[in-house]
């Protein structure tokens, strides 16, 4: 049969055009088929706090150290310790005083990055109570959080001598707003952001930030379990080092950033402010990068911070068994933690 030049050309054409289609198609699934599955979840609901993880799953940092990650939805619900024990997540974040406490009852868990290096849980109260120093607060009413939050609080007014009368604070300040308490707990990134909204001014009030007064307890931290360390150690390096990554990325194009945190805010159905988000990725980068010349760089815990937190938990009764080794807790993975 007779076949023509052209014909021939749009033959070897369409069969160059496949052969090339299914090679570019055999490649991604082989690359998806190299990446290891992991899941992760934060300790709260969608927002800035947590703006690096988003960051580097939307700028495939996960995938470029070879994970395919899966971000669960954290919140009150959802504690994230709960999760991690159950082997529901792989990667968590939590405070160090609650792993650490989670630790010495028992469950296995490991720091591999302490993302937040300053503490941002403060106290505040307005000037024109009277309050400017410690002191001033002694007979006051105080509002404090429920228990994970009271641990600096109560280390505060026993190292100040204080006898205050102790009020069960929800999330919103308005009981601190209409001088329902004198003092109400903050934390630097949102609620204190909230009550300068309201329309106080800064010098209108006194914030006792704990790291000021030797009681420095870094906050949100990287845990997996002993056993997912142990079986894949070069995961674990993976998602810390990308992790690290994203947060890096996310401080130095805030702007890029905030798009990304609102998308994640909005798919969760959660009320979006472009400008309140802003002020806490902001005070993140203050607090994650501390520029003091003292802290260490991001993903490290020191030992003197570890023995800290794990002191006042001893005091306070929230540790009664086995105190956690500081080589045994910690773990670095920071390969790359450069400020």
């Amino acid at each position: 049969m007779y076949i023509s030049t052209m014909a021939k050309k749009i033959f070897l054409c369409c069969l160059l055009s496949c052969t090339l289609l299914l090679f570019c198609v055999s490649d991604k699934v082989h690359g998806q088929e190299n990446l290891k599955r992991a899941s992760f979840i934060p300790h709260w609901s969608p927002q800035a706090q947590f703006a690096g993880y988003f960051v580097a799953f939307e700028k495939g940092f996960y995938k470029k150290h070879g994970i395919a990650l899966n971000i669960q939805q954290g919140g009150p619900h959802r504690p994230s310790l709960d999760l991690l024990e159950k082997q529901a997540a792989d990667f968590a974040i939590a405070w160090l005083s609650t792993a650490i406490q989670r630790r010495s009852q028992g469950l296995s868990l490991v720091n591999v990055g302490q993302i937040i290096q300053r503490s941002a849980l403060i106290l505040i109260a307005k000037k024109s109570r009277g309050i400017y120093k410690p002191e001033d607060i002694n007979g006051r009413k105080v509002g404090l959080w429920r228990a994970d939050f009271q641990l600096q609080p109560v280390a505060f007014l026993k190292k100040y001598n204080l006898k205050v009368t102790v009020v069960p604070q929800s999330y919103s300040v308005n009981l601190f707003l209409r001088d329902g308490v004198d003092v109400a707990s903050a934390m630097w990134y949102n609620e204190y952001h909230t009550i300068l909204n309201a329309g106080l001014n800064p010098d209108e009030l006194t914030t006792f930030f704990f790291y000021e007064h030797e009681l420095n307890f870094p906050e949100d931290g990287v845990y997996t379990l002993e056993s997912t360390l142990k079986r894949d150690p070069e995961l674990v390096r993976a998602f810390v080092n990308a992790s690290i990554e994203g947060w890096l990325y996310a401080f130095k194009h805030p702007d890029e950033a905030l798009d990304i945190v609102l998308k994640y805010m909005s798919k969760a159905n959660i009320p979006v402010n472009r400008v309140h988000q802003k002020w806490m990725l902001e005070r993140m980068k203050d607090i994650v990068l501390p520029e003091d010349g003292k802290s260490p760089p991001i993903g490290m815990l020191t030992e003197s911070d570890f023995i800290r937190v794990c002191k006042v938990l001893e005091e306070n009764g929230i540790i009664t068994g086995k105190m956690p080794v500081f080589d045994d807790f910690f773990v670095n993975f920071t390969d790359h933690a450069k400020k």
